[in-house]
């Protein structure tokens, strides 16, 4: 694996271990040698992940679109800044640069982008792993929820054994080594 889309809060979250746990999946990137491509914000767990992961000598390139870069929360410390039209030329972005795709705690922009890419992967548009790293718990009522889909036919039992929901950084790039 070259590079890994990490999906994030552009907040620093409502649990005080959510910024440790960002800082230490962009070190452990850095010392894989695997680059981070990721929404482009210096700011809230974003940024956590990328200042980590470069301080730790990794490659971060951050991908945002122009509306966000004119908000001044771009990343410029990244080694490549992408700025796109579109958040969904946002998402494609990453999709092309990324082998593989972390969601973290974050919000519906988080959501919508681990989403877009799950489902992407299950229709075969892809074949990437879709790995969520929760330490925290911060997606156990989803996870339910989804479950729940299961149960009422809305979503597929192939779909769900398709992403993978673990606790720790470790178990998380372990998931995102390439199928084979």
């Amino acid at each position: 694996m070259q590079r890994l889309c990490v999906f994030t809060g552009s907040s620093p979250g409502g649990h005080p271990d959510y910024a440790t746990a960002a800082a230490a999946l962009g070190r452990e990137l850095a010392a894989q040698d695997i680059g981070v491509v990721y929404g482009g914000a210096a700011v809230g767990l974003m940024g956590v992940v990328a200042d980590a992961a470069l301080a730790a000598g990794g490659e971060v390139i951050g991908v945002i679109p122009q509306s966000l870069v004119d908000r001044e929360v771009a990343d410029v410390d990244a080694d490549e800044l992408v700025v796109t039209d579109t958040m969904r030329e946002r998402k494609q972005v990453m999709e092309d640069r990324a082998d593989a795709f972390i969601a973290m705690p974050g919000g519906i922009g988080t959501l919508e982008e681990f989403f877009e890419a799950w489902t992407a992967g299950y229709l075969g548009m892809h074949d990437k792993p879709v790995v969520m790293l929760d330490p925290f718990g911060h997606y156990t009522g989803l996870l339910t929820w989804l479950h729940g889909l299961v149960d009422s036919g809305y979503v597929t039992q192939r779909a769900l054994d398709r992403l993978v929901v673990v606790d720790d950084v470790d178990a998380a790039l372990a998931a995102c080594e390439p199928r084979g």
